[in-house]
């Protein structure tokens, strides 16, 4: 179960990258919390994720990510991940600036029959907005 749960995780990040939120459904359970606070639609479930993926994506349309590390245990998953794009669209209230950010963090995902159930996320939000030229809080983080 461990290797599926990690792959389910890995195609999360596919969907990051491809803008396929179809594919969410298969992955993510309806009732599903994010507990990452730069989300604004964390406590929305499967309709928040989708939300979520399209915010990111309209952003930084050319977003990659590169899984640095995986370990999985029982019915989580931790996922080391590099994040790359070009900020080309709002974000959170931030117009595009135009420049590109790297961003590392760290996600952990719990399953139920084979599904996300709830998500932590801890990613450098600040270093992302440095390099962006942006400061202070965004607009749309939850409290």
């Amino acid at each position: 179960m461990s290797e599926q749960n990690k792959a389910v995780a890995r195609t999360f990040f596919e969907v990051f990258e491809t803008g396929e939120l179809d594919r969410l459904d298969d992955m993510v359970a309806a009732d599903a919390v994010d507990h990452d606070p730069y989300n604004p639609h964390g406590d929305e479930g499967l309709e928040g994720m989708k939300k979520t993926v399209t915010m990111y994506r309209e952003a930084f349309p050319d977003l990659s990510f590169t899984i640095d590390d995986q370990i999985a245990e029982g019915d989580k998953v931790v996922t080391r991940w590099t994040g790359r794009g070009t900020h080309q669209g709002e974000l959170m209230g931030a117009p595009a600036t135009g420049r590109t950010s790297t961003v590392i963090g760290i996600g952990i995902d719990r399953f139920e029959d084979g599904k996300i159930v709830e998500a932590w996320g801890c990613w450098d939000a600040l270093g992302m907005f440095q390099q962006l030229g942006l400061t202070g809080e965004p607009a749309g983080a939850r409290a």
